[in-house]
């Protein structure tokens, strides 16, 4: 059996080091040895499965053990959350939260927990498609027709970060140290500073 901790990465170092104190102290109240930490530097706004997290858990066994410092290092969203909690249990992997001292380990309790989380999620699910449903209808009825508009898009995702684009370019900045510090793909970056024929220095 092994036991790994889930570290979401920012670019606060002392928040790493907060995160892996917490575990730490957390698994010697625990008596867990031997853990093989993980550090995830996406961000938390990607689904779970696209992360680091995802690949660690669809790796993990019967029996692994996977502690979190906190709730909220787990996902942004609490739909998110409760599918990542949901897939574990379903695994049978055992999960650790430090901050919240909450434990998924196989016990009664623990698939008690487990059956109102994965009940729980059902029901944000069930909201979200709600919710959707709705407002689509909403818009039919307003005569808004659903949908991508055809043509060229007016309005970008990196509209707003514009001033930003051009003054990394003019530092000579590369497009793949760009997209890292807007936190967006390269390719989405290239495709906007072709289309607003941006001056570029480097690639």
């Amino acid at each position: 059996m092994t036991t790994y901790a889930y570290l979401r990465v920012s670019t606060d170092t002392q928040d790493i080091r907060n995160q892996k104190h917490g575990i730490l102290e957390y698994a010697n109240q625990m008596g867990i040895s031997d853990i093989q930490f993980v550090e995830d530097t996406i961000s938390g706004t990607k689904k779970w499965k696209q992360r680091k997290l995802g690949k660690l858990l669809e790796g993990m066994g019967v029996g692994d053990t996977i502690i979190f410092s906190e709730i909220s290092r787990i996902a942004r969203s609490t739909l998110q959350v409760l599918e990542v909690l949901e897939y574990c249990t379903s695994k049978h992997i055992h999960v650790f939260i430090a901050k919240q001292n909450m434990r998924l380990d196989g016990t009664i309790q623990a698939t008690i927990t487990a059956t109102v989380l994965g009940l729980a999620a059902e029901i944000e699910r069930e909201f979200i498609s709600t919710r959707t449903k709705e407002a689509l209808d909403a818009k039919r009825k307003q005569g808004i027709i659903g949908g991508r508009p055809k043509g060229p898009a007016k309005h970008l995702k990196l509209d707003k970060q514009k001033d930003k684009i051009i003054e990394y370019l003019s530092m000579g900045l590369s497009q793949v140290s760009i997209a890292k510090l807007l936190d967006v793909p390269a390719s989405t970056l290239s495709d906007y500073i072709r289309r607003h024929q941006l001056k570029t220095n480097s690639v």
